[in-house]
């Protein structure tokens, strides 16, 4: 005589199906998203003809293509901190006005904002040139 258990048998439950689901839903997401998004940031940079006039007797730093000029003097990017530095001790807090031509790289104008800040300027401003 064979005497059946009333309980019946739980059917395994295969991930298979599952798992095939989930990596569909990878590849939807992965191939429908963009990772990437390239903007620009406007710097809302000003022209010479509409700078204000709390910027009169500011530092001018002109950025060009063919070098830098400090108030009007030639001076090299390794000597900007030092000379911008005996301008800045005669006044405490004076302003810096960094006029940048166009095309100049951005590089660039963080190089000599560094240079700037590392000569102790706090009152920095970046205003667009004229074109060349």
């Amino acid at each position: 005589m064979q005497i059946q258990d009333p309980r019946e048998r739980r059917r395994i439950v295969s991930l298979t199906p599952l798992i095939d689901v989930v990596f569909i839903l990878l590849f939807f997401f992965m191939l429908a998203s963009t990772f990437v998004q390239w903007r620009s940031i406007d710097l809302g940079l000003t022209s010479p003809e509409g700078a204000s006039a709390s910027v009169e007797g500011a530092i001018l730093v002109r950025v060009h293509s063919g070098g830098l000029d400090l108030n009007g003097r030639p001076v090299a990017l390794e000597d900007l901190s030092a000379a911008a530095g005996r301008y800045l001790e005669r006044r405490d807090g004076q302003p810096v006005v960094v006029q940048a031509d166009e095309g100049v790289d951005l590089q660039r104008l963080v190089d000599v904002f560094d240079r700037l800040v590392a000569a102790g300027a706090e009152d920095l401003s970046l205003q667009g040139g004229t074109r060349p």
